[in-house]
């Protein structure tokens, strides 16, 4: 087991991962697999064949009730309303003053609305979402404890949930959802969602606007495919062996935190609570294309938000960053970075990125200072580094 995670929520499925080797990190005060022992094994799975992983420590809402949509419509930045079950959207919650509370993956299901999002957030947004329930027929239901979350990631993860057996059809493009009900298994959820293909990437999908699936992801990025399975609690160990020889068939494997973060980075996809909190602008974060539309009616936050779109910019872009070879060691979340003296941004998350043998990093940087392939110094302490700015994803 790894430092520093006796007191996090521990993972259900904690035989069955003690089985594959797991060592463990904490994410958020909750359990997660840190590896099964190969870090970089993992991580070539996840560029080259399929990774498993375990996703249960995320939290997960439901709303129900006869005015669930026009009450989350009001609530978050992207349009809930054209969706139809079966469909789904990435979003963000919004303070009034257009600062990020939560991002989140939303799905319409026949009768109800789920929410994915960042371990550790279900109370506070639990407590938000009721906050504006006044006479709506709503409820917010904690779903956590019933249902299990496991992600099959990599250019391959369409093969391994192909090899399940259990589905007829899987659905055929981002944030599409299909459902089998399985006297065993029981009810079970299947969402397209490729986690590893960032701001250049995924956008919302609906009947309404749905193009070509390719449009709809950025195929230079490294680890493109992605499916969630929602499945019920009883059921978890079997579908987990399940899902993991199935990727073994095929060339890939069960991974952990450590790979799957890895590739997150490389990809440029930013993680609420690494690279996005509440002192970030919804419009800072590099999540603008996916998360936002500005033809949906009003939201909390809505009228900050389309302020600075029609003043087209903020004051600092999240970007990627390509740092020294020779670093003693990673610069930590909130190092600085500047540019002819003056303080030009932080980083947010860092890495060494196997792909590319290079350390890399996602990071703001303020509008005056944002040139492309620019040079800055970074001062992890007091020795300074050189850092250039470069496009996401990072070119593998």
């Amino acid at each position: 087991m790894l430092s520093g995670v006796s007191d996090a929520t521990p993972l259900a499925l904690r035989e069955f991962h003690e089985k594959l080797g797991a060592r463990y990190t904490s994410v958020n005060g909750f359990e997660a697999v840190a590896n099964y022992g190969d870090m970089f094994e993992e991580h070539t799975a996840l560029h080259k064949a399929a990774g498993v992983l375990d996703l249960s420590f995320r939290s997960r809402l439901c709303l129900t009730g006869a005015d669930r949509v026009r009450f989350l419509h009001g609530q978050g930045t992207n349009d809930v309303k054209k969706l139809r079950a079966g469909e789904g959207c990435y979003a963000a919650l919004v303070t009034a003053k257009g600062r990020m509370e939560s991002d989140l993956n939303l799905f319409a299901l026949q009768d109800e609305l789920l929410l994915d999002f960042e371990p550790g957030l279900g109370p506070a947004i639990t407590q938000r979402l009721e906050k504006y329930i006044v006479a709506d027929d709503v409820q917010v239901v904690d779903v956590a404890p019933h249902y299990g979350l496991f992600s099959v990631q990599g250019p391959k993860a369409e093969a391994v949930v192909r090899r399940l057996g259990l589905f007829a059809e899987l659905p055929d493009a981002p944030f599409r959802v299909t459902s089998l009900a399985d006297r065993s298994l029981g009810e079970i959820y299947l969402m397209n969602l490729p986690r590893l293909v960032g701001s250049a990437g995924i956008r919302p999908v609906s009947s309404s606007d749905l193009k070509d699936a390719e449009s709809q992801q950025d195929v230079s990025a490294p680890c493109v495919g992605g499916f969630d399975l929602f499945i019920p609690s009883a059921a978890l160990t079997s579908m987990a062996d399940k899902l993991v020889a199935a990727a073994k068939a095929i060339g890939g494997a069960a991974c952990g935190w450590t790979a799957f973060e890895t590739a997150r980075i490389e990809a440029g996809v930013p993680r609420y609570g690494a690279d996005m909190d509440e002192t970030n602008l919804a419009l800072e974060c590099g999540i603008e294309a996916r998360a936002i539309s500005y033809n949906k009616g009003c939201y909390i936050g809505q009228e900050v938000i389309n302020r600075i779109h029609s003043i087209g910019h903020v004051n600092r872009q999240l970007r990627g960053l390509r740092l020294a070879d020779d670093l003693a060691a990673l610069p930590a979340k909130g190092d600085k970075l500047f540019k002819a003296g003056k303080e030009a941004g932080y980083i947010t998350s860092a890495v060494f990125s196997p792909s590319l043998k290079a350390n890399i990093a996602l990071g703001y940087v303020r509008r005056e200072a944002d040139v492309p392939d620019g040079e800055l110094i970074l001062r992890p302490g007091e020795k300074e580094t050189a850092a250039r700015i470069v496009d996401l994803p990072f070119v593998i």
